[in-house]
């Protein structure tokens, strides 16, 4: 086996499991966003600042071995794959969608929330289609 599948395969991997994080982490949002309960409202800042920190270093892994596999393939590689550029800014996005979760966090935390359940609810949308893009990108890798 190769170094190049192995930093590809976890690659892969921890950015399913961080994917799996960011996509559960704004429907608690939706949920305490809605909730009127102090009791439940406990709870759900316990369990979003688990989850929130608990994928975190999936994400950095994520973008250590994303840029380990860019780093074996080569500088040339990289100028000549444009669609890895396109796919880059829609991973910065994502990066800084992650960001905002703790500024959210923060402000459930702080009991500042000002956010409606379906502002939640439409950012909870926001990486699933951003994946898809990612994920076309990545497999098409058109010009």
């Amino acid at each position: 086996m190769s170094l190049l599948m192995l930093y590809k395969g976890l690659h892969i991997g921890f950015m399913v499991a961080w994917f799996a994080g960011i996509f559960y982490l704004p429907r608690l949002f939706v949920y305490h966003a809605g909730n009127q309960s102090v009791d439940v409202d406990a709870i759900f800042k316990v369990m979003e600042r688990r989850l929130l920190y608990f994928v975190t270093p999936f994400a950095v892994l994520t973008l250590l071995f994303g840029l380990l596999l860019i780093h074996s393939y080569g500088g040339a590689w990289f100028k000549a794959s444009s669609w890895l550029h396109y796919k880059l800014v829609l991973v910065m996005f994502l990066y800084a969608y992650h960001g905002y979760c703790f500024k959210l966090l923060s402000d459930f935390k702080h009991n500042r929330n000002q956010k409606s359940p379906r502002f939640y609810r439409i950012f909870n949308e926001l990486p699933v289609l951003v994946m898809f893009a990612i994920i076309l990108l990545a497999v098409m890798k058109p010009v």
